[in-house]
């Protein structure tokens, strides 16, 4: 296991790229973003992260550029869209499969580019269904229906839990919130058993 970090530059100003490669030849490559007001360290990106590169995935974790810039209210949808992508076509391996994800908003941009950009796979932690209280301003319609697509959500978050539609599963943690903090090594386990199941990630 080998990881680095490196700035990409994107029309909205540097993004952060920390990049693990797998001890062997990767299975699959996971572009992983992050909540709105947080970081890669969040405790399910972490999880996840680790229990990926073990499996044999290359993963990729993405700092949007106005988190590099010290802000922490989050840009507008399309100019996280925009870096993103410029991020995945500039650290993209080519002919190994690709998978989007990411928590809360992360999970909103990697459903929302998904399908333009060829992603194999989604997985959306803590995909934020609607803001607290207002379930009438569902973002159900970001989640690509086509695409292979995991959302894991707390049953207690009150950003909503989406239902399961097309190629959409939904699996729900019981006693977890919007952080996914509780049994968060159950929640990367259930991750991985996603991603091999697509033969995305290795058998052990």
């Amino acid at each position: 296991m080998t990881s680095s970090e490196k700035e990409v530059e994107t029309p909205r100003g540097p993004a952060r790229v920390r990049i693990t490669e797998p001890a062997g030849p990767p299975c699959s490559q996971l572009f992983l973003g992050h909540g709105a007001g947080g970081g890669v360290d969040a405790p399910d990106l972490v999880a996840v992260h680790d229990a990926a590169v073990a499996a044999g995935v290359r993963v990729v974790l993405v700092t949007q550029p106005y988190r590099v810039a010290g802000r922490r209210a989050p840009a507008p949808a399309g100019q996280l869209d925009e870096a993103w992508t410029a991020v995945v076509r500039a650290m993209a391996v080519r002919e190994t499969p690709l998978i989007f994800g990411g928590r809360s908003s992360g999970a909103r941009v990697a459903s929302r580019t998904a399908p333009t950009l060829d992603a194999a796979g989604v997985l959306a932690l803590a995909f934020p269904l609607h803001p607290p209280g207002k379930p009438e301003k569902s973002r159900a319609a970001e989640l690509p229906a086509t695409i292979p697509t995991l959302v894991l959500n707390g049953d207690r978050d009150p950003f909503g839990v989406p239902e399961p539609s097309g190629a959409v599963e939904v699996i729900v943690r019981p006693g977890a919130v919007h952080d996914l903090r509780k049994d968060v090594s159950g929640t990367a386990e259930l991750a991985m058993v996603w991603l091999r199941r697509h033969g995305w990630a290795q058998e052990f």
